[in-house]
């Protein structure tokens, strides 16, 4: 069986996370700029001297797919490094997967990753 993790983290700690995952052997990654808020609700900044709610923080959301037996090791690694202690450091979410084809060659399973 795989999993997909899907982890939404600050642009600031992408590169870190990034590094740590192909440290790992985990190279097959889709990352996506998006927007969006959780608990913080945003922020307000000021702009020539006007003040204006960020409601939707700038975020990367980041989609691998992993070998089970790689879950614990991927987890553990994006915690160390995209954790800021702070509000806003984002969440994991992992689901099932039961298959993957690759499209080139019609691989299955693992292999295909």
């Amino acid at each position: 069986m795989m999993t997909k993790l899907e982890v939404i983290l600050q642009p600031s700690r992408f590169d870190a996370v990034k590094e740590a995952l192909t440290e790992l052997g985990i190279g097959g990654m889709t990352i996506s700029d998006v927007r969006g808020h959780g608990r913080q609700k945003g922020h307000t900044e000021v702009y020539k001297g006007r003040e204006y709610t960020v409601d939707l923080v700038p975020k990367v959301k980041l989609e691998i797919i992993v070998a089970d037996d790689q879950i614990d090791s991927a987890v553990s690694a994006i915690l160390k490094t995209a954790s800021t202690g702070k509000i806003g450091d984002g969440k994991i979410f992992l689901y099932k997967v039961e298959e993957v084809i690759r499209i080139r060659n019609q691989e299955r399973g693992v292999v295909a990753l």
